[in-house]
Order: C-alpha cells, then structure tokens, then sequence
C-alpha cells in the first residue's frame, strides 16, 4: 500500500487538487491522506464541499492580516510533527502558494519525496509574480515528481537541470475540474442582470497590483464602462481588505457593474462559459476562460501561462490605465479583433490530468 499525502491550503489549489483526490481515491493499492493549511479559509471550504473532499487533518492556519512570514512558520511548525505521525511515501503540493513552499520545505527537512502537480511554469523573475515565481522555482529543486501541465512547462524544468526520467507531461487539473462544474443548464440571478449586455467577468487580486497598479487597472474600467451602456460587468471581490477597499472605492455609483462575494467554482466556471470576455490578473482564470474559448485580458506584465497567449485567446495588458482602457475598448467596438481571440484551445489539458497522475502514481 503506498502513503500519499496531498496538502493544500488555498481556493485555487483546492479546485485544481480535489478532482485530483477522488481519484487517487478510486485506485487500489494507494492510500490518501488530505491535508488542508487553511490558508484561505471560507474560500477553500467552499470548494471542499463542491467537490465532497473531507480533509483527514486541517492545520486551520488563517488569521487576520496574515503575512507571508504568519503562513510560512505556521505551516512549517504544524507540518513537522503530522508528517512524521503520518509517514507517507509521497506528499503531493500544487502549483506556487505558500502553502506549497513551505509544506515541501517540511518535506525537504524530512527527506520526504515530493510530487509537484502543475510544475514547470515559470516567468523567470521571482518578483512577478509575487512571491508565487520563487515558490515555484523553489518547488523545482525540491521535488523527485514533476507532474507539468504542458510541454512548455516540461521544456522549462528540463532547461532547469531536471531529469527527463522525473518529469510527466500530464495537462492541467483545472479542465478536469471544469468537466464537473460547466453545465449546459444554468441560471444566476447577477447573470439575468447582465443578459441584455456584452458582460465582462474580472477578478483581480495579485499582491504585486495592490496599492497604485489595482486602482489604475479598476480606473480603466471604470471608463470603459461608463463609455459603453451595452456592457455590464460583474466582479467578485477577492477578500483581501486591501483589494475591496479599492474596488470599493474606484466603481462607487458605477450602475452598470455588480461588486458581489467571492463565487463558489460551480458558479464561477458558469459565469466564466457565459461571459464575452475576462479581464483578470489571476493564473487560474487565465487558464480556464482559454480552455471555454473566451477572450482574456490579463492586468499583468508577464505569465507564466504563454500557451493561451500563443492560441491567441489571450493577451498582456499590464496594469496601465491607458493601456487596460485601449485594449478593453478595442476588443469591445472591433468586432473582426474580438472574433480573432474567440478560440477554444486544449493547449492547457484535456480533462484527463489526474487519471495520469494517479496512473504514474499507482505505477510506482
């Protein structure tokens, strides 16, 4: 029987894990440990339920105005002692939180093989984004398993020094997840609202936009809304106090955008399959609006996620005002530019990710 242990901690890391878990919970001859950190509380419970994970152990880490330093020591102190009660043969981390960096640290100390899911992705400057590049980067060199998303991601850690033997190329986790939650038959009221309009879907929540860059980039499109009374946007919020206050304070007496609670992955993913475009700083997003063929602005100056760039479905704006205000407006009064970005694209997976994972795994 082989001790696999997955840990995460966060909202997206849950969404992109937990199809993951149930089905490393269908093979025979693997035995699943769920380890959740609490990073993101109410938004990982969410998804926890959608997906009817039960965690084995919660280190329920979260507490206000958490810093980086709070996450970091609080998940290296709690994981030392339940690693060692529990002994696994592999822990499983995702993608580039904290939650991931300092839970293959833990297992670094204990010599404690780690499998990477989404590994590989990288923008090659550990400031952007931040601290998600370094974490990555650091996950890298720790983990045996490298489970890349795309060969883009397997040429990067092979570019790296890693062994070709450690690295499988297996798709993203997040369309295995959207295969469970987009639904033909669909209704909400925020999306009744905006039915007679071109809606636009944002989200926005990056540390390294926080401050000037976020109230530039909610400026953009504040004018752009206010030019355009065929479109309406919906935003929910990230709850960052930081993030809402801005949001808050840019869009005040906006009518024709809806600042609503952070949306459960069922919901999200439906409004995602029905918007006209996505304007958003996220990783996740970037990547499963490309898979639903839906035009992405992305209010960063690099990705770590190029392939969508390279379908031609998305494209940088950075966090300018000028330029979030030009791009947004081309795509919305150009109809022929918006058509060229409307293209579904597989370049991100094909909804089979974790049935491979689970393969190898189950393989030895």
């Amino acid at each position: 029987m082989r001790r696999v242990t997955v840990v995460f901690g966060t909202r997206p890391e849950a969404i992109k894990m937990c199809p993951l878990v149930n089905e490393l919970k269908k093979r025979e001859g693997i035995d699943v440990n769920v380890v959740v950190t609490g990073q993101h509380r109410q938004m990982l419970d969410q998804i926890l339920n959608t997906f009817g994970v039960v965690p084995d152990y919660d280190l329920d880490i979260m507490k206000d105005e958490q810093t980086l330093f709070d996450i970091t020591a609080s998940v290296l102190e709690k994981m030392k002692d339940l690693l060692k009660d529990l002994a696994p043969d592999i822990v499983l981390v995702h993608g580039d939180t904290t939650t991931a960096f300092a839970t293959a640290l833990s297992c670094y100390y204990l010599q404690i093989p780690v499998g990477h899911v989404e590994a590989g992705l990288r923008t090659h400057d550990i400031y952007a984004p931040y601290p998600e590049e370094f974490n990555r980067q650091v996950l890298g060199i720790i983990s045996k398993y490298h489970f890349a998303p795309t060969e883009a991601a397997k040429t990067n850690l092979i570019s790296e020094g890693k062994s070709p033997d450690n690295i499988w190329v297996t798709g993203n986790t997040i369309v295995d997840a959207m295969r469970y939650t987009v639904k033909d038959e669909y209704s909400h009221p925020d999306l009744e609202w905006a039915s007679d309009s071109k809606m636009i879907l944002i989200t926005a929540h990056r540390r390294e936009n926080l401050g000037s860059p976020m109230h530039s980039m909610f400026r953009a499109i504040r004018r752009v809304l206010d030019e355009h009374k065929d479109v309406k946007a919906i935003y929910p919020v990230h709850m960052n106090p930081e993030v809402r206050k801005a949001a808050f304070e840019e869009f005040e007496g906006c009518e024709n955008i809806r600042l609503i609670e952070p949306l459960n992955v069922v919901d999200f993913n439906n409004f995602e399959s029905r918007c006209y475009l996505c304007i958003t700083d996220s990783g996740g997003v970037q990547e499963e609006c490309v898979s639903l063929g839906k035009p992405v602005l992305v209010m960063r100056s690099v990705t770590e996620r190029g392939e969508g760039i390279s379908a031609g479905t998305m494209k940088l704006v950075g966090s300018d005002e000028e330029k979030i205000y030009e791009s947004l407006t081309e795509l919305l009064d150009d109809a022929s530019k918006y058509s060229k970005m409307l293209n579904v694209s597989d370049c991100y997976g094909d909804g089979h990710a974790s049935e491979r994972i689970a393969d190898i795994l189950t393989q030895g």
